[in-house]
């Protein structure tokens, strides 16, 4: 592929080089229809559209005119110059604030605003705005001394000058140069040691295909940067190289970097082999959810959260008895339990929030509640700890509840690279309705919703669609039967022994889908029309409404009587007064495009 003599080194290009220096190359000389949509860049920007709101409540103005009329925030204004080696630079600010000083526009200047995510500042945080402000002022012919950081939105908004002085140019002008040096390779760069990340990366799909292909060693569960130094010093560098290996004399070389390590070795040889032959390997022969045995149904939950704002805005539970013959439905028929949402908003508050959970929760006694991860556990025991709960009570419910995690890790070595929900119930051939779906994703329908609210049209998709995610996604904690009776076979159930299954990618997706199919796990009932809400018999009603009477909007949640999708509709508010009121200053920004940094 023809790389140009002078290549354009973007801001974005920067940023992705000190992220992963694959990455930079990929965006530039990629193709494009290998990329996939990831919801993390659109959180981001919704977080930096809500920290920038708070520092400037008025909507900012665009462009060079702005920035000559003395405007107090310019957003849209591109910056060029040329770099260190004749390369031409290109930055685009997301937000200029204008300082004391002056410039060619008159007796002020303007310094960049940069958005961090995370506790800290990072490299790339700095060398970013550190580009900014030498093209800024080139820009403004006037020096930009300090560059602005904000975290956190509201009261809670973080403010933080950093000097673009003292060392910052060199290592600025250092990185410029290493990157348009790894633009001119005629291949992407070699991928990274330690993969974890590339989750919220749009070319993991590509990244993940190389991976398997060339086998490399952060495919292996358990395996990161540090320890797969460990194994390439040994000379074991590739998956086939580790499952080869002696357990034994892999566990005194890497002894001498510490205990854990030896006492890892024997699991990591095993875990390579799995994956090698993608057949499961028994190694506990108990019984795995013996909590089933003589209960007469289980309560599978799952929640959704806004880590940021340490919201657990929705609780989902199916409801799943047991057949009258004393069997557990499978897939297909656990597929078509009720899908019971309990949505949970601020208005409320959690003494109503925890109100409703244990009534759900008593209305039947001796079902335990699946969950997968350790989330759902700690969020209800923390919600109990904080209404005054006794020990009784929370020693009663942390005995209720049971992480199907923890029990398959416990049980089994899975023919895959991950442990986590998405990757084991893609092995397991488990298909979700709505393809790309993640708790990122879901996220962001949450925060759209709650941010456009009753003004926006077709309010309610958003918040309808987590709902319906969040179903599905309930649904992937339920195993399959030889699992739950706890069989000693050493492949999947319904595969052959000598299938050969690729371990799926770090984010889950199957590479051959396989098993039980299930299609229709969030779809609409087919015998409700688009313009109809149903019959009162065919549907049940909750409504929530919130506790000030001065609320613009409730919410109805609405579930079908035999199917995991739920309907979230916006019912018009108590008082239509507060409709008339001002728009809120958040929404000044909202038609404001901040270019993606």
């Amino acid at each position: 592929m023809a790389v140009p003599p002078e290549p354009l080194l973007t801001d974005r290009l920067l940023r992705s080089w000190l992220r992963c220096k694959r990455r930079a190359w990929l965006d530039q000389f990629g193709d494009p229809d290998q990329r996939l949509w990831t919801a993390h860049r659109a959180l981001q920007l919704d977080e930096q559209r809500r920290s920038f709101s708070s520092l400037f409540p008025e909507r900012p103005q665009r462009g060079e005119a702005a920035a000559q009329a003395a405007a107090p925030a310019v957003v849209g204004l591109r910056l060029q110059a040329l770099g260190p080696g004749q390369y031409v630079l290109q930055a685009h600010p997301p937000l200029l604030q204008r300082v004391e000083g002056s410039s060619r526009w008159g007796s002020h200047a303007y310094r960049p605003v940069l958005f961090r995510q995370g506790r800290r500042l990072t490299r790339e945080h700095r060398l970013v705005l550190a580009l900014w402000g030498r093209l800024l002022a080139e820009e403004q012919q006037a020096p930009v001394s300090t560059g602005l950081v904000l975290a956190g939105a509201g009261r809670a908004l973080q403010k933080e000058q950093l000097p673009l002085a003292g060392g910052l140019p060199r290592q600025l002008d250092d990185a410029l140069v290493r990157l348009a040096d790894d633009l001119q390779r005629p291949s992407p760069p070699p991928l990274v040691a330690d993969r974890k990340k590339c989750i919220l990366c749009s070319w993991r799909g590509l990244c993940d295909r190389d991976a398997r292909a060339e086998g490399h060693l952060s495919e292996v569960s358990g395996i990161g940067a540090k320890r797969r130094d460990m194994l390439v010093e040994l000379g074991i560098v590739r998956l086939e190289d580790l499952a080869v290996a002696d357990p034994d004399r892999l566990a005194a070389a890497l002894a001498v970097h510490g205990e854990q390590h030896g006492e890892a070795a024997a699991q990591l040889v095993t875990q390579a082999r799995v994956q090698q032959r993608g057949e499961a390997l028994r190694r506990d022969g108990s019984l795995a959810l013996p909590e089933l045995l003589e209960a007469p149904g289980v309560l599978i939950y799952d929640i959704e959260s806004d880590p940021d704002a340490r919201d657990d805005f929705l609780h989902g539970f199916v409801r799943l008895p047991r057949l009258a013959d004393g069997t557990w439905p499978e897939l297909p028929a656990a597929a078509q339990a009720p899908y019971q949402p309990l949505l949970a908003l601020h208005e409320h508050g959690e003494p109503r929030v925890w109100q409703r959970l244990q009534r759900l929760l008593q209305a039947y006694p001796g079902w335990p509640v699946l969950h997968y991860g350790e989330t759902e556990l700690l969020a209800l025991v923390r919600m109990a700890q904080r209404q005054g709960a006794s020990d009784r009570q929370i020693a009663a419910l942390r005995a209720r509840l049971v992480d199907v995690h923890q029990r398959v890790r416990r049980h089994w070595w899975l023919p895959v690279n991950s442990y986590g929900l998405k990757a084991v119930a893609s092995w397991l051939g488990f298909q979700w309705s709505q393809k790309g779906v993640d708790g990122a994703r879901a996220l962001l329908w949450w925060r759209q919703w709650r941010f456009w609210g009753v003004s926006a049209p077709a309010a309610g998709a958003p918040a309808t669609t987590c709902a319906a995610s969040s179903a599905t996604t309930t649904m992937t904690a339920w195993p399959p039967g030889p699992w739950r009776s706890g069989c000693s076979t050493t492949t999947r159930p319904e595969r052959r022994a000598s299938a050969q299954l690729p371990p799926p990618a770090p984010t889950g997706g199957a590479t051959k889908p396989s098993g039980t199919r299930i299609s229709r796990a969030t779809g609409s009932p087919p015998a409700v029309a688009a313009s109809s809400w149903g019959s009162a018999s065919a549907w049940r009603r909750t409504r929530a409404r919130p506790s000030s009477p001065s609320a613009r909007a409730s919410l109805e949640v609405i579930t079908p009587a035999r199917s995991p999708a739920a309907v979230v509709r916006v019912v018009p508010g108590l008082s239509s007064s507060a409709a008339a009121g001002p728009v809120p200053a958040q929404r000044q920004w909202r038609s404001c495009c901040f270019t993606p940094s």
